[in-house]
């Protein structure tokens, strides 16, 4: 079986620090914006430049990247780039797989609070960016990722991953 890469587990909380920061600009912006008003009435055209949906929908997008490459992704970048040349070296490693899975399910929760808010469903868009928040506040300050406890949840199970030979 071939030996999986491992990362520095600062870089995912660099992240999630980050995001932590635009997730709370959202949240509010969308609590101010068209969302607390009669968003179903509201037109099309509102709900798309809503500045919390945009930023929302910026966010799901550096979701995707993550997702789609997580080496090029710009917080992960920027911390190996910047950020880890600083630091004492890593005595910390992980599996990228629980990351990268936990940005896919970043990107499931704001993915769905953009398409419910085009949709005209009230208060999707701020529950949405709410929980994106919670889940990536956790993270960065408490190093509890919930997106990888799912992973590892679901590995256990079989459902997803390489299922690994038992312990004779």
């Amino acid at each position: 079986m071939p030996e999986v890469q491992r990362i520095d587990v600062r870089g995912p909380r660099f992240a999630a620090s980050i995001t932590t920061v635009l997730l709370l600009i959202a949240t509010f912006l969308s609590l101010i914006g068209v969302a607390t008003g009669d968003l179903a009435a509201a037109p099309l055209s509102a709900r798309l430049l809503d500045p919390g949906f945009l930023l929302v929908l910026v966010i799901a997008l550096l979701f995707v990247w993550g997702v789609a490459s997580p080496r090029t992704a710009p917080w992960g970048v920027l911390f190996r780039r910047v950020v880890q040349p600083r630091l004492a070296p890593p005595t910390e490693f992980e599996d990228p797989r629980p990351p990268r899975f936990a940005q896919g399910v970043g990107l499931l929760v704001t993915a769905v609070g953009l398409l419910l808010h085009v949709a005209g469903v009230p208060w999707a868009l701020p529950i949405a960016a709410a929980m994106a928040f919670v889940a990536a506040f956790l993270n960065a300050v408490f190093g509890l990722c919930l997106g990888c406890q799912l992973y590892l949840l679901l590995q256990r199970a079989g459902l997803i991953g390489r299922r690994r030979p038992s312990a004779a």
